[in-house]
């Protein structure tokens, strides 16, 4: 299974997207979780309205190439019109270990239709993910609860050759995860086709490292 650092590997929330939280995840062998908006031209890394302080989305792509594409983008599209920016970095920097999702379904037709990797969405009040042929993979989002999130479920999207992103209860300020954790960590499914996103990327290391050890 692979882990992905939201919005990068911080220890204070103030950090988040920022560059040193980015290189952070990194240089510790994980994948990431950020978000892309549009600002004055050109591409930025910001979850908010951006602004000047904002980190330059090239210089990311920049990164990733030179830790040899090994890491996990996973690319938050928080704006329309972003597609032939995000087309050209992804192909100048040579990065093939990524995914798009959460942009507006017209643009996810876009991107589809240009041949750039996504994944849609599954949630509670989203029970059938939309373009679900055509993605690469599902984010599965629990805003109230992953109890809706099962075996048999990603089996399900496994055997229809999807990769599935689990989103860690502690984005949406739950204190559940260690529990669901125990209940993916019980599961007898592909972990090489899982991530999951988390704020506790260091954390969720040793925990499934220790609990993979206990299986065998």
């Amino acid at each position: 299974m692979q882990i992905l650092a939201h919005r990068g590997f911080w220890n204070d929330k103030v950090l988040r997207n920022s560059p040193a939280a980015i290189k952070a995840a990194l240089e510790n062998g994980f994948g990431f979780e950020s978000d892309v908006r549009d600002y004055r031209g050109r591409m930025v890394i910001s979850h908010d309205i951006a602004d000047d302080s904002c980190q330059d989305a090239e210089e990311v792509f920049q990164w990733l190439a030179a830790h040899g594409d090994r890491a996990c983008f996973a690319i938050n599209v928080k704006a329309d019109g972003l597609k032939d920016m995000l087309k050209e970095k992804l192909e100048r920097y040579a990065i093939k270990n990524y995914f798009l999702f959460d942009m507006s379904v017209p643009q996810m037709v876009e991107y589809s239709e240009a041949g750039l990797r996504f994944f849609t969405r599954q949630s509670e009040y989203e029970e059938q993910p939309t373009m679900y042929q055509q993605a690469a993979g599902i984010w599965m989002d629990g805003f109230e609860s992953m109890d809706w999130v099962t075996e048999e479920l990603l089996k399900s999207h496994m055997g229809l050759g999807k990769e599935v992103c689990l989103v860690s209860p502690e984005l949406h300020k739950r204190t559940d995860r260690r529990q669901f954790w125990e209940r993916l960590g019980s599961w007898d499914i592909d972990r090489s086709k899982v991530l999951l996103c988390t704020d506790c990327p260091d954390e969720a290391r040793r925990f499934f490292r220790m609990h993979s050890r206990r299986r065998e």
